[in-house]
């Protein structure tokens, strides 16, 4: 294993060596900083390149046309042709952290040492200083012992372990993550340091927390329920999903052992890594059981995870299709298809959890079934139920856009004036089309609604309904409800939003 002061020879992208090659030319001291020579000295290929340099931002995006500088932490982020983007950042030294989210203030510095001090961890510590670039000679700057940490398998604080999560929560929560990533295992210190400050997470924003999760959820390389088993540990998870916590000691009656925090875990692991926002639905799907365990049962698990599923989603400031989509995956993973389903019950299936979710649904319920320990996650009708949607979304109405009419139909033929009578009609001419995909044509769909118009009472006020929808139509309120094209009064809530997808 290399150490501080050890010459490295690595080869590096174009892009990266005209980065540092154009910062030597004009004379300002360069470094490959933090994960990438981290990656580089345990023999991985760096995923970010990273240089840190004595050049002040605004020359760095000066000597780089055309590079981006969107923060106030002195980060310039150059662009190649044909190459890996290259985050430059200015060597800097930081104010105190009152917060403890971010320093009150940044000062550029002139010292790669005092930029190193500054960091997290000591293998997130070490710099590799150029000396040839043309031959990729360099050597390694490691005041922190980082590189001996990666040997002996330790993540450590650099410095003061309390010191540093004063300094910034967040800390505690890239520690699981890496921890988990680089197969490393705490220092005692900084393990007690993470337990005495885990409830200071509570005060990050719930965009950083998410940031961090999905990083965690999106790893390729290990099951994410690594990372959230560490967190458990560390005293963090009850702080940042409270919801997922709370299902450690609820029975299961699974054919594998565990709780059904074991299951929810086992749930994420099973899904596409790729899938990030899909595996933290595998892991909220299940949080209903917590409050709904009753007899060995858990009646309604479903809509009270909802609900909870709802309340961190908001918390973690998920997008609102992004919220809606978490919210309806989990309301709908309960479903149980049988045979002897009707094509007509078929369709209403589709339209109750809506076709954009369908994939995802169906993703979740085979990861739920391998999580629970079923030999063959694709049992129960699975595949069958998949053939009979393909078959059903091919040759029926599933939505109103689909009727062969629509409120402006209904308005001009039957005689209505606009108004919820009119929403009410579609909605039940939907449902018959949905009976017999054959009644969707003009003329059958017209003679039902004048019926059922009839049948309402609607049929003596045909007169006055027309002077009323004129008058509406003056008064600028042509968009009728059960109009395609009719905007909302109020927005509805996520878990009512069945058309969003997840962005």
């Amino acid at each position: 294993m290399v150490r501080d002061g050890d010459q490295l020879i690595i080869g590096l992208p174009d892009a990266v060596r005209a980065t540092l090659a154009r910062l030597a030319e004009a004379g300002h001291d360069a470094a490959l900083v933090g994960g990438s020579v981290r990656d580089l000295v345990s023999g991985t290929l760096p995923q970010d390149w990273d240089v840190a340099t004595a050049a002040p931002p605004e020359r760095v995006a000066q000597l780089f046309p055309g590079s981006t500088w969107t923060n106030r932490f002195g980060t310039v982020t150059v662009h190649v042709d044909g190459g890996p983007d290259v985050q430059v950042t200015t060597f800097r030294f930081e104010g105190p952290y009152l917060d403890g989210r971010r320093p009150a203030s940044v000062a550029w510095g002139q010292s790669l040492d005092e930029d190193l001090a500054r960091r997290d961890f000591t293998v997130n510590a070490i710099a590799w200083r150029p000396m040839d670039l043309a031959r990729g000679e360099g050597v390694l700057v490691d005041p922190h012992g980082g590189i001996a940490d990666l040997q002996h398998g330790v993540l450590r604080a650099v410095g003061d372990p309390e010191a540093r999560f004063g300094e910034d929560a967040l800390r505690m929560v890239r520690a699981a993550r890496f921890a988990s990533r680089l197969g490393l295992d705490i220092d005692a210190a900084t393990a007690r340091a993470i337990r005495a400050h885990a409830a200071a997470a509570a005060e990050l924003s719930g965009e950083r927390i998410r940031d961090e999760l999905l990083r965690m959820l999106e790893d390729a390389a290990r099951p994410p329920s690594a990372a959230f088993e560490l967190l458990e540990r560390l005293g963090l998870l009850e702080v940042l999903l409270p919801e997922l916590a709370a299902l450690r000691g609820v029975p299961q009656s699974k054919a594998l052992a565990g709780d059904a925090l074991d299951h929810s875990l086992r749930t994420a692991d099973a899904l596409p890594p790729d899938r990030p926002l899909l595996r933290l639905a595998g892991l909220l799907h299940d949080v209903g059981k917590a409050t709904t365990l009753a007899d060995g049962h858990f009646i309604g698990h479903e809509v009270e995870g909802a609900r909870l599923a709802e309340a961190a989603g908001e918390r973690l400031r998920l997008s609102r299709a992004e919220l809606g989509w978490l919210v309806r995956l989990v309301r709908h993973h309960m479903f149980a298809y049988t045979p002897d389903w009707t094509d007509a019950a078929v369709r209403r299936f589709i339209r109750r959890v809506g076709v954009d979710l369908l994939d995802d649904l169906f993703a979740l319920r085979v990861a739920d079934n391998a999580a629970s320990g079923v030999p063959d996650p694709h049992a129960a009708g699975l595949d069958e139920l998949r053939s009979r949607i393909e078959a059903v979304i091919a040759d029926s109405p599933l939505t109103q856009g689909q009727l062969a009419v629509d409120g402006r139909d209904l308005t001009a033929e039957v005689g209505l004036a606009p108004g919820p009578l009119v929403g009410e009609l579609l909605r039940r001419l939907l449902e018959a089309v949905l009976d017999e995909p054959s009644l969707n044509r003009r003329e059958p769909l017209l003679a039902l609604a004048a019926q059922w118009a009839a049948e309402a009472g609607a049929g003596a006020h045909h007169a006055d309904a027309r002077a009323q929808a004129g008058e509406a139509v003056a008064d600028g309120a042509a968009a009728t409800i059960g109009d395609p094209g009719a905007v909302p009064s109020r927005p509805r809530s996520p878990a009512q939003k069945e058309e969003s997808p997840p962005s």
